[in-house]
């Protein structure tokens, strides 16, 4: 009979979640309202359409929430690359099962606060769909950037009696959440075809 190895349970269990997000490539995915970005990412997944005219960058990120109930979120760090001083959109499902986003400024690991953002931030709203939350949004970038500092997460839920997020998991899947995003790749997915 087999010995239960707690090590090979948890690669199991990354190697499934890491499945499910890479399930569906992300130049195949829809969303309602017909909406479209110019780019795309599986990893995160990350649709992007830069409007150069008014600096704007239109998102929609999808992830799975770590639990039924939890949150998902998608930042900007205009100051540094990792958690802190980040920019985040959350979202998540209140009582009644809707989506919702909220907008925080990530002061430190330890201090995550509810308000707005440092930039203009517009058309936020959410879904849920196969599993997955859905945020969508419009930032306002900074003038003559080509990248910006990108951080992503899921996490267990909102607790109920203060209204915060509960903290995410500090596994090294968790800790590897950030990165740059080009304004206007080369080597992505281009989901309309034109580049």
């Amino acid at each position: 009979m087999a010995s239960f190895s707690p090590l090979l349970f948890l690669i199991s269990l990354l190697a499934l979640l890491f499945a499910k997000c890479r399930a569906i490539p992300c130049s195949s995915q829809t969303f309602k309202n017909n909406r479209r970005y110019d780019y795309c990412t599986d990893f995160p997944i990350l649709h992007w359409t830069y409007n150069a005219s008014n600096c704007s960058l239109s998102v929609a990120f999808l992830a799975a929430p770590s639990k039924p109930g939890g949150w998902v979120a998608w930042a900007i760090n205009p100051n540094g690359t990792k958690m802190p001083g980040a920019q985040a959109l959350v979202a998540h499902t209140v009582d009644d099962g809707t989506p919702t986003v909220n907008t925080y400024n990530v002061i430190s690991y330890t201090s995550i606060v509810p308000g707005k953002l440092s930039f203009d931030v517009w058309d936020i709203s959410a879904e849920f769909s196969y599993g997955f939350l859905i945020i969508f949004a419009t930032v306002k970038v900074p003038e003559e950037v080509d990248t910006v500092n990108q951080i992503w997460q899921v996490g267990p839920g909102i607790n109920q009696t203060t209204g915060l997020l509960q903290k995410h998991e500090l596994l090294p899947m968790n800790l590897a959440t950030y990165g740059f995003l080009s304004l206007v790749p080369t080597g992505t997915h281009n989901t309309r075809g034109d580049g």
